[in-house]
């Protein structure tokens, strides 16, 4: 039996992200989660291949992610924003209806740890959700600076590359 490290270590070296800050309000001037987001992809090696903003809306949502899958130079697509309970709020919806699979590990240990390092019991709003779209992994959590820099570096930046080999493994 294979271990995680090895496991890790068979990995893709190089994998092309798309960054999608989810918002009515936001532009690519102020969107300092995107940015954040950009920032920890190149600092821990990864390619970003394509930014966009794009207003929570269900159905715009769903015809990003549709494109992104479509184009073969995008292997991952993390969103942020548009994950609360609001209304207005339809990134998780949009997102689900396109998975092909889903980990739902991504938002219980995300939830997780909201909870027992950051937000408390507030963490039961968060509807933070990963899985795959044909072959592309796709992560989306909560907008806020924390949210993003919390599901980086703690589970996406450690497990990318191993969600990648286990997307290509034949």
């Amino acid at each position: 039996m294979r271990s995680i490290e090895q496991h890790r270590n068979e990995a893709p070296e190089h994998v092309s992200c798309m960054i999608v800050t989810v918002s009515d309000t936001r532009t690519s001037e102020n969107d300092t989660s995107g940015q954040l987001i950009r920032n920890l992809l190149e600092a821990n090696g990864y390619h970003i291949v394509k930014y966009q903003i794009v207003k929570d809306d269900y159905d715009s949502i769903r015809q990003l992610l549709r494109e992104a899958a479509s184009d073969r130079s995008i292997e991952a697509v993390l969103l942020s924003g548009g994950t609360g309970i609001s209304p207005r709020d339809t990134t998780y919806e949009a997102v689900r209806s396109l998975l092909n699979k889903e980990m739902p590990g991504f938002g219980e240990i995300f939830r997780y740890l909201s909870f027992t390092e950051d937000i408390g019991s507030a963490a039961i709003l968060s509807r933070a959700i990963a899985g795959t779209l044909s072959n592309m992994a796709v992560f989306s959590m909560p907008g806020s600076q924390a949210a993003v820099k919390l599901a980086m570096e703690r589970i996406i930046i450690p497990e990318l590359r191993h969600v990648m080999r286990e997307i290509y493994k034949a």
